[in-house]
């Protein structure tokens, strides 16, 4: 019972943190300090990996039918233009799935640590910051999905590379990085929501298999519950994003970056010395 309030808690974590560009990472790394699952390190690892597939069912859900080029509803020009945003999304994800590959295990023994993730915290929310002050009064180039090209998509894509180093947070990662190329809020946002569609679900099977299918039953019910939980505020958190965002700018979650940030790097600090 201990273990399944554990889980709801890491599950109301990564749903609500996953899609704010705030970084789940630098949530979790806290929020374990003060709990931790009695499974093994291994079983650990990938279940913070493969609990974001509840969150990424929570975007296919919500934006079924403007992701699906198969539509009854859609004319053959939407249909067409669905199939060019998805076309869009696999070309942006090649960056990270390369990069992944070959950087994952690196990544995880080198930089998974809270200096690490305080540091991205800080910078990106300096970031968030910065961007907002530069692109004030300019229109977007972007402020339709249709309107992103080839190369704007590309370069989003680079940014969601910087988004495998820990705390950089991988929505708030391309979400500055389509505001950088031109993109409106809107449009640099939900591209966010879909580009994870396939990283995400990526990411989950590489750890599963590295894991094996080797779970207890009590292990595959924690998966599932954590899963179900990401889902269901997965979606609160995202139509609070797309409404927040219509009347708001990013800034709000640049300040509390660099908050999390200075709490991480205190904290950690002083339980180095201590």
């Amino acid at each position: 019972m201990l273990e399944a309030l554990k889980v709801i808690i890491l599950g109301l974590v990564e749903g609500i943190t996953e899609w704010l560009p705030i970084s789940s990472t630098g949530h979790l790394i806290l929020v374990e300090e003060f709990i931790h699952l009695k499974s093994s390190d291994a079983f650990v690892s990938m279940f913070n990996v493969v609990i974001q597939l509840g969150a990424i069912l929570a975007v296919v859900v919500i934006y079924f039918e403007k992701l699906n080029p198969f539509s009854s509803r859609k004319t053959e020009k939407q249909k067409l233009m669905t199939i060019q945003l998805w076309v869009k999304v696999v070309i942006a994800t090649l960056p990270a799935l390369v990069f992944g590959l070959l950087l994952d295990d690196w990544i995880d023994a080198h930089m998974m640590n809270a200096f690490v993730v305080a540091l991205m915290l800080i910078l990106y929310g300096i970031g968030f910051l910065f961007v907002e002050d530069y692109k004030k009064g300019t229109k977007p180039k972007a402020e339709r999905l249709s309107q992103l090209t080839i190369p704007m998509t590309l370069a989003i894509g680079g940014f969601q590379v910087l988004a495998l180093i820990p705390g950089t947070s991988r929505s708030g990662a391309t979400i500055l990085g389509g505001l950088l190329i031109g993109a409106s809020r809107a449009v640099a946002a939900e591209f966010t929501f879909f580009l994870a569609i396939p990283v995400m679900f990526g990411a989950s099977f590489l750890k599963i298999v590295k894991f094996g299918f080797h779970f207890t039953v009590g292990e595959f019910f924690l998966l599932i519950l954590g899963c179900a939980v990401s889902f269901g505020v997965s979606v609160v958190a995202i139509k609070f994003l797309m409404g927040y965002i219509k009347k708001h700018d990013f800034k709000a979650f640049g300040y509390y970056r660099i908050v999390l940030g200075i709490i991480v790097l205190l904290y950690f600090g002083v339980k180095a010395l201590i």
